[in-house]
Formats: C-alpha cells, structure tokens, sequence
C-alpha cells in the first residue's frame, strides 16, 4: 500500500510538472540534482568551521545555477531544501531563493537570487548581493540587487499603485551575537531591473513628526520572537511594539515584544505607520521570552520567523 501510495504520489508530481512544460527527462535531471543541493544546503547550516560552511555555499550556489537553467525550472518546487528559503511573488512573475550563511557569531550574510518566469522557460536571474555590512544607513538606502540589505525572506505581499506592482517583503536577519532583526522592504521593477527601497515607509498620521523611511528594520534582543508578519483580515502589516527590559531603548539588544501593536496600512503608492491598532494585554507568568528559530540540527523553523498560523506548502503563487 505505501509502494502504490508512492508511486501515485510520483505521478501527481509528474503529471503536474508536465504541466507546466518540464520534459520528463529534465524533470529527473532536476530530482537527482535536487538530492544534491539537499545535501550543500544542511551543510551551509550545520558546517563545523567557516571554510567547510563557505564550500558548501560555493557549490550549493553553482549547482543551483546549473538546475536553474534546465527548461521550465521555474515551475520546479525544490521542496526538499528545507535551509533554503524558496517564496513566489503572489502574481508568480518571480520567486525569490534566500538563504544565511554564518561566517562566525557576529558576522552573518544572507545569499540569495530572483529568478524571473520567462515565455520560453530559459533563465532569467538576478543574484543578490548582501552588502548590509558596508552600508552606512540601511534605512535610508536604495540599492540594486548588487547592493541588497540581507534578510531570509518569508512572505511576499503584492500591492498596486499607478499601474505599477510593488512587492512588499518580509524577512529576518540573525544580524549578529546579541541581537536579530526582521526587516520589511518594497521591491519593484525598473526597466525590468530590481530596485529595493524607496520612501515607501511613512510616519504622516502619527502625533509626533518623523521622516519617511526606504525600510522598516525591527531589531530586537537574541531570538525574542516579537510579532512581525501581514494580516489578511485587516489588509495590514502587523509589528509588536518593543520595550527595553533594562529601559535602555538605545541597545536595540535589550528590546523585547511587549504585547502592543502597531502597523502599516497601504495607501497611495506606500506604507502609512499606524500608531496603534489593537493592544493585547500579557496575562501574568506569560511575559515574552526567547523563541529559537532553529531546532536541534540546526534547520530554521520558519514557522517561527513568521510567529503566526502554520506556514502553507511552497509552491508556484502561493500568499
């Protein structure tokens, strides 16, 4: 019974990649290269030095590119790659691969590429490069993908504004020793080049003035798990109000979630800061503490990163 469930599920799989114009020759091609890049990505994560960390994330990187230029690959799920952050854009114009790579407790970049659906299923890739470690104000930049600001993306909201699609993008950062960070960024298409950042952030309806800003970055104390993530319901971005447990908000360390919330509601081509949308009050003996992202090998749980309902199957439009 589980040989016939197997086989029919191999089928379903199969028939579904046809589908979508992946020759069944290619489609081998890709499963047998898939239990490949399997393999680097655990070993980007769980790597006993820095040296066998950065081989396998030089040859995951190869590889993929190799997979990635067989026909029609966009179509193909790579679902096994559970280090690897794989997110189509709710339009499925693109999907967005990001993953870490941890250099050593303070020093930790983000890799990753966009690769564009294309009519004749070749390959249309734009690499992203991590340079949040050089950037002097990463608030305020605006940067290609060449000068991207780092994070492992979990959700894509796609939002309109004159005839002009805006991919809002959630991620997180392990940053460094002391402290995470989950970042929200506006991606577009500029003369079908990716360009993130720009004053979408803005602060207008709040009772005290404050600039608009290019991202909004949520730093917090190691692995305190404060609420970040888009309410369908309420068609808004939802962010946990933070407090210093040493009433230090300047050491962004120290910041933990407190239980209120704020927001940012999409009008007229950007994000409006609302001050306060709900306030949860924390019962006794509930009071925040951390929340690993990691389970005991070493694999992100990106449930977590989300901190909300459970993450639905990867795949092509998924929202």
């Amino acid at each position: 019974m589980k040989k016939l469930s197997g086989l029919l599920f191999f089928f379903l799989i199969s028939h579904l990649s046809f589908a979508q114009g992946i020759s069944k020759a290619d489609l081998k091609l890709l499963q047998q290269k898939e239990d490949s890049l399997r393999a680097f990505s655990v070993q980007i994560i769980q790597g006993r030095n820095a040296d066998d960390r950065f081989n396998a994330d030089s040859s995951f990187t190869r590889m993929l590119v190799r997979a990635l230029k067989t026909k029609n690959a966009f179509h193909y799920p790579f679902e096994s790659l559970q280090t690897i952050s794989i997110q189509y854009s709710p339009d499925s114009v693109f999907r967005i691969f990001t993953w870490q790579l941890v250099i050593n407790e303070n020093i930790i970049r983000q890799h990753g590429a966009i690769q564009m659906k294309t009519y004749d299923g070749s390959l249309k890739l734009y690499p992203l490069i991590d340079k949040s470690d050089v950037t002097s104000n990463v608030t305020d930049t605006i940067g290609n993908n060449y000068g991207w600001i780092g994070a492992i993306y979990y959700k894509i909201i796609l939002k309109k504004s004159s005839n002009q699609n805006f991919y809002t993008l959630i991620g997180f950062d392990e940053n460094n020793i002391r402290s995470s960070r989950k970042i929200i960024e506006v991606l577009n298409f500029l003369n079908e080049e990716p360009t993130f950042g720009g004053r979408y952030f803005s602060y207008e309806e709040d009772s005290v003035f404050k600039t608009s800003q290019s991202r909004y970055i949520m730093e917090y104390k190691k692995e305190a798990g404060p609420r970040l993530t888009y309410d369908k319901d309420l068609d808004m971005i939802i962010v946990e109000h933070l407090i210093s447990e040493s009433n230090e908000p300047k050491k962004k360390w120290t910041l933990i979630g407190d239980g209120d919330y704020e927001g940012f509601k999409w009008k007229a081509g950007k994000w409006v800061h609302v001050e306060k949308i709900f306030n949860l009050v924390t019962p006794d003996g509930e009071a925040p503490v951390p929340n690993p992202i990691r389970d005991p090998s070493g694999i992100i749980d990106e449930n977590k990163l989300k901190n909300t309902e459970p993450a639905k199957p990867k795949g092509k439009g998924n929202d």
